[in-house]
């Protein structure tokens, strides 16, 4: 890990939808998670793999690694990277083009904790095109039918309607407050 902030950020993307599907079983998301995709790969282990990815239709279990021939021949249906010094380069370019030509991921997104950059692509006819942001600077993810989008210096989710999709810690606050607000002292 590059440094607290991109903990801090790798923690809220998987806890935020982990929680959003709490109640699907269907899916696995990888964090700084390898993903061995050839047999010669296994050999160099030159690869790391992705900070954040994606597995949608699949069991969600507990894994060590994504290993690709044994997980039905499956890709991640997202990646998000996220950017430091010494990665921004490598995942502009050269991992990009591994999960486009290779994975062929549908959708990829960048993001640098520390400068606010943000980008991402999304496969069309087998090549990366870059997706138009909102008016508020966000971009759709598909494969989730929500927003990335940057708020308070956070790459978060957002709803269709523009809500941040929170976080456990954030929900119990929320509820805390409403039950405040009704007069309701919560037992916490």
């Amino acid at each position: 890990m590059e440094s607290s902030l991109h903990y801090a950020q790798l923690d809220l993307l998987v806890a935020c939808l982990e929680w959003l599907w709490r109640d699907r079983s269907d899916f696995f998301i990888g964090a700084n998670l390898t993903i061995y995709f050839s047999r010669e790969q296994l050999k160099n282990e030159e690869f790391r793999g992705p900070d954040f990815f994606l597995v949608k239709n699949t069991e969600k279990r507990p894994r060590k690694s994504w290993v690709v021939w044994e997980e039905g021949g499956r890709y991640p249906d997202l990646i998000i990277e996220l950017l430091s010094d010494s990665t921004a380069q490598i995942y502009r370019n050269l991992k990009k083009e591994l999960y486009q030509n290779r994975f062929r991921t549908p959708e990829y997104f960048w993001f640098s904790p520390e400068t606010l950059e943000f980008s991402g692509c999304r496969l069309v006819n087998q090549q990366y095109e870059p997706i138009a942001e909102t008016d508020s600077g966000w971009l759709w993810i598909h494969t989730l039918g929500l927003y990335l989008g940057i708020q308070a210096g956070m790459l978060r989710y957002f709803t269709e309607i523009g809500n941040p999709v929170l976080s456990p810690q954030e929900s119990a606050q929320r509820l805390t407050e409403q039950l405040r607000a009704l007069g309701v002292e919560p037992d916490v």
